[in-house]
């Protein structure tokens, strides 16, 4: 099954989380909690563990995220959680990943499995899509 929907981040906090060891490299590591609320297909809304090394001038970097999502996929209503991860050089998403956590699934969601992918349109719309099973 295949479930869409729109998403606009409402919370974005950094952190002052600092890994120990430090490693210092090219790009600091930072730490960020977000929330996000979904319309569409996938409705509901998600609070967000964020980890990027960017560089805001020249747009290059990578981020990870896991989320616990709460709401519906399709009128199937629950909470999963699900990881996510791309890497930016300028223009343009690469390397995209994004993986439904296994066992994460409750209520109508439980035993739900499969990925999905994250886009953002050029006006900004930023969109979600799960391609998912329920066991």
């Amino acid at each position: 099954m295949r479930a869409s929907g729109t998403f606009k981040v409402t919370g974005f906090t950094p952190t002052a989380l600092v890994p120990t060891p430090a490693v210092e490299t090219g790009l600091p590591v930072g730490v960020a909690t977000m929330e996000k609320h979904y319309e569409g297909e996938v409705a509901g809304r998600s609070s967000t563990l964020f980890t990027a090394a960017y560089d805001q001038a020249a747009a290059t970097g990578t981020y990870v995220a896991m989320e616990s999502f709460e709401g519906s996929l399709l009128d199937r209503r629950g909470t999963f959680n699900f990881a996510h991860s791309a890497t930016t050089l300028g223009a343009g998403r690469e390397s995209e990943f994004c993986v439904i956590v296994p066992s994460s699934g409750t209520g109508a969601l439980t035993g739900i499995s499969g990925s999905g992918g994250l886009a953002i349109d050029a006006d900004g719309t930023h969109r979600i899509w799960f391609d998912f099973e329920i066991d």
